[in-house]
């Protein structure tokens, strides 16, 4: 169980470039898994690429690149999160994928 990572939190992981915004509800990543999308620094700004800046981050976060990862297996760092207000849209963007028409 991974104590600590929430909704939000932006993720350094093993074997991954960007860095990783954690989409998925905290209830989930009690499991040691998360959902996470990719933040690239370039790129345009639309729908699914929603801009983000915090104190360490800055860029693009790349809503249609969903990616399930297994924290139990992967090294990982928390280096920052986002505000709730910028949760809320991500994830309302993440859900728009999967709406019906």
């Amino acid at each position: 169980m991974r104590e600590g990572i929430h909704q939000g939190d932006i993720l350094k992981v093993e074997r991954i470039k960007p860095p990783v915004l954690v989409v998925s509800k905290d209830f989930f990543n009690k499991t040691g898994e998360v959902i996470g999308c990719p933040i690239y620094e370039h790129g345009l700004e639309g729908p699914l690429h929603i801009s983000i800046e915090t104190a360490e981050t800055s860029g693009l976060v790349q809503c249609e690149k969903l990616a399930l990862l297994d924290l139990n297996v992967r090294g990982y760092k928390k280096v920052d999160s986002v505000p709730l207000a910028s949760v809320i849209d991500i994830a309302d963007a993440v859900q728009g994928i999967f709406d019906y028409i």
